[in-house]
């Protein structure tokens, strides 16, 4: 019997000794990470004018976009219209590939798309158009939704972004689509 616990004691420690030799893992020089662009572009995202055009083509009406833009800076823009399931949607995200909370999306859909909780609405503003445009606090986010032609429209923003992108911000970005 103590033979045969040594024997099993040999053969597992052959068995550690011999994986470990064997086991080593060798990187590869010519790995390139994906770029910001190609994982985008992956997921569905494209330039603007076509994710834009995709839009126009589903719905039979213009999708005006807003001329002001956020003060912060941004690397990139991408937009994708996903449609499916009655959830049609247009997003649209700039985004700065050094950091990560300099993120401004806008979302378009139909009229009622985005249920508004009066619990989270913080603020109310009146547009140029005469239209109300709620501010809503969710998790990490700050949401503008307002409607304008028969589309609901919503902008959120990072918390952390809070005193670059004001909410005031947001609302002069929402009166720039009334041109």
């Amino acid at each position: 019997m103590i033979y045969l616990n040594k024997f099993i004691l040999l053969i597992l420690m052959c068995t550690v000794i011999g994986g470990a030799y064997y086991g080593k893992v060798h990187a590869n020089s010519k790995f390139q990470p994906r770029t910001i662009e190609e994982s985008y572009l992956e997921i569905g995202y494209k330039p603007v004018g076509e994710a834009l055009r995709d839009f126009e083509h589903h719905y039979k009406q213009n999708l005006q976009l807003p001329l002001r833009v956020s003060p912060v800076i941004f690397t990139h823009v991408f937009a994708r219209f996903n449609e499916g399931d009655g959830k049609d949607i247009f997003e649209m995200e700039f985004i700065n590939e050094q950091s990560p909370k300099n993120n401004f999306m806008i979302n378009v859909a139909v009229k009622d798309s985005f249920k508004i909780l009066d619990k989270e609405v913080t603020k109310e503003f009146r547009l140029k158009g005469g239209n109300t445009a709620y501010l809503l606090s969710t998790g990490g986010t700050i949401l503008l939704v307002f409607e304008k032609d028969n589309l609901q429209y919503r902008f959120s923003v990072d918390k952390r972004m809070s005193e670059k992108i004001t909410p005031e911000t947001l609302v002069r970005i929402a009166n720039s689509i009334d041109y």
